[in-house]
């Protein structure tokens, strides 16, 4: 009796290491779209789980979630773009849909070099600049903490 219980706990015990251990060194495609509700957890930082090691699926380059201008509702199907310069100038280094629940994410690789300038844009095309460079795309992460939320005009 004692066998078949050592047994079973040994195999228990590896099936939980392999199931633990199938995140880290994966890093699965996940990009946001227009029109998508499969994303979750709208105004949080999502790199607090999209990360190595993290409970989210993809390891998210920029991430975040966009809102209207009450701040109080997100904007659906806009998009998020990082220029090399302020107010859309030079040249754009990556476009990200805002998919229909308003968050934005992305897996790709993208290089902040110096820092990049987000813009906003709204569904209809209205757009607001951010007028400081990041150098992180945990958007979150001070948006909607220590900075205003993220928003755009209707």
């Amino acid at each position: 009796m004692k066998n078949k219980i050592s047994i079973a706990f040994c195999m228990l015990l590896a099936t939980i290491v392999i199931i633990s251990c199938e995140k880290e060194g994966s890093n699965k495609t996940n990009i946001s779209s227009t029109g998508s509700k499969e994303s979750h957890n709208m105004g949080r930082n999502c790199m607090d789980c999209h990360k190595s090691g993290g409970e989210g699926e993809g390891w998210f380059k920029v991430a975040g979630t966009l809102y209207d201008s009450s701040l109080t509702k997100t904007h659906s199907n806009g998009f998020i773009e990082l220029y090399t310069q302020p107010n859309g100038n030079g040249s754009l280094v990556k476009r990200v849909a805002v998919d229909g629940l308003g968050n934005f994410y992305t897996t790709e690789n993208l290089d902040f070099g110096n820092g990049l300038y987000p813009v906003a844009i709204s569904s209809s095309g209205k757009r607001k600049f951010m007028q400081s460079t990041t150098n992180t795309g945990a958007c979150s992460s001070c948006h909607g903490s220590s900075q205003t939320k993220i928003w755009v005009n209707n």
